[in-house]
């Protein structure tokens, strides 16, 4: 038997812009409609095209292959044209064995059953027999950890309870291949930990799992090898790591001149004790070099430095004025520089920076720039949220009960 899982060989796939009439009841009102708002109709020019070119790459059994990538990179049209959702225009793909996706929350559930009987719809659709689901329905409901609203019509389900019942049915079908979209991002911290637990335990078994997150530390921890996708092509195919650092540094933004104004940001760098950097452990100190350059004479400037997080929440804020340095003003072609240095307590995650040029007085922002993709935090320390605390456990120990009824006593916890 084959060691490769999976295999895609230079595959295409073409789309159409706009709509495609092919019967006479739906071609009569557009025309009607296009001739009263004079609009031509005969071009099929630019309507046409490519969300994938010569996509290549193969999964090895107990593999894990991360697929990241800006929005419409083409990474759903892979996993669909894996799923046999759609077909590609052209190429091959060959899956060796069962397959097992999830790709949408709500694929293969009826809003009217319970999740109970959409346990055995979707099941069955993924291609579980009777007796399989039957054998494994107390653990599927068990990982779903929703047990108590098992027997409630989904409908009722929100989507974070569509996400668990979802991955417990799919993670469940003993695939030779999974296939995980973003879908994850919608459940709930744990259960996402407990999800990427499970396609490790899966990879081991031997399973190949191609996983599609822009979650880039989850990407990180749990995949081997890595694919970057851009405008439908691949740009890079690695180490996860590798591509990852890829990624993240091929999106930094670049400066764009605007003679309409009179201040621009002409160069920003974010780096570490060895020179530029985009990848920096939890604590670890930074450098941001900044500068502005003046293309009128412009005063009473400041340089404004904040991060936000993957959610868009700004996390921090603070400007070279704040920090005690006096305003600038410069001469046209004159460029003021300054350096942050920052220690950067955050937890694990992507997070990204921004610098503007901001005059308090008035109030106005003269030139703002986004830092690209971000820069990745790592920690050794399974630190969630947004900022890192640096916790230790400075007291271990089991209690008597009452022991802790004077504890809970004095702390008027008591009813």
């Amino acid at each position: 038997m084959s060691d490769v899982a999976l295999r895609m060989e230079h595959v295409y796939k073409k789309f159409r812009k706009g709509e495609v009439y092919n019967s006479l009841r739906d071609l009569l009102p557009a025309l009607t409609g296009k001739m009263f708002k004079q609009q031509e109709l005969s071009e099929r020019d630019n309507r046409e095209f490519w969300a994938l070119q010569d996509i290549s790459f193969e999964v090895k059994r107990g593999e894990a292959l991360g697929i990241i990538g800006p929005n419409g990179a083409g990474k759903s049209t892979i996993l669909k044209i894996l799923s046999r959702i759609m077909k590609p225009t052209k190429g091959n793909l060959i899956v060796n064995g069962r397959l097992s996706a999830l790709i949408e929350v709500s694929a293969g559930f009826h809003q009217d059953l319970t999740g109970r009987e959409n346990i055995y719809l979707n099941g069955t659709i993924l291609g579980m027999t009777r007796r399989e689901i039957d054998s494994k329905l107390e653990q599927i409901i068990d990982f779903s950890g929703i047990e108590d609203f098992i027997d409630t019509p989904v409908k009722r389900y929100s989507s974070g309870m569509y996400a668990r019942l979802g991955f417990s049915v799919a993670a469940h079908v003993d695939p030779d291949v999974l296939i995980v979209d973003e879908v994850l991002s919608v459940g709930d911290f744990v259960f996402q930990q407990k999800c990427l637990k499970r396609m490790e335990e899966v990879t081991r078994a031997g399973v190949a799992v191609l996983f599609v997150s822009h979650n880039l530390r989850s990407v990180s921890e749990f995949c081997t090898r890595c694919l970057l996708l851009d405008h439908g092509k691949v740009m890079m195919n690695g180490l996860a790591n590798d591509v990852i650092q890829r990624y993240m540094n091929g999106e930094r933004a670049t400066v764009i001149y605007d003679d309409s104004k009179a201040v621009v940001i002409s160069r920003v760098r974010i780096r570490d004790r060895d020179g530029e950097s985009v990848r920096f452990e939890s604590g670890e100190i930074a450098w941001v070099d900044v500068e502005v350059t003046a293309r009128r004479p412009c005063a009473k400037m400041a340089v404004v430095l904040f991060v936000k997080d993957e959610s868009n929440y700004e996390v921090f804020n603070t400007s070279t004025e704040r920090l005690g340095c006096e305003s600038f003003s410069l001469k046209s072609g004159e460029t003021f520089a300054c350096t942050f240095e920052l220690r950067l307590n955050f937890a694990n995650g992507t997070f990204h920076p921004f610098v503007s040029v901001f005059r308090y007085d008035t109030e106005t922002v003269h030139d703002r720039l986004k830092l690209g993709a971000g820069i990745y935090i790592g920690s050794d320390s399974d630190v969630r949220g947004v900022v890192n605390c640096f916790p230790r456990v400075v007291r271990h120990e089991v209690l008597t009960t009452g022991s802790v009824a004077q504890v809970s006593g004095a702390y008027g916890l008591r009813d």
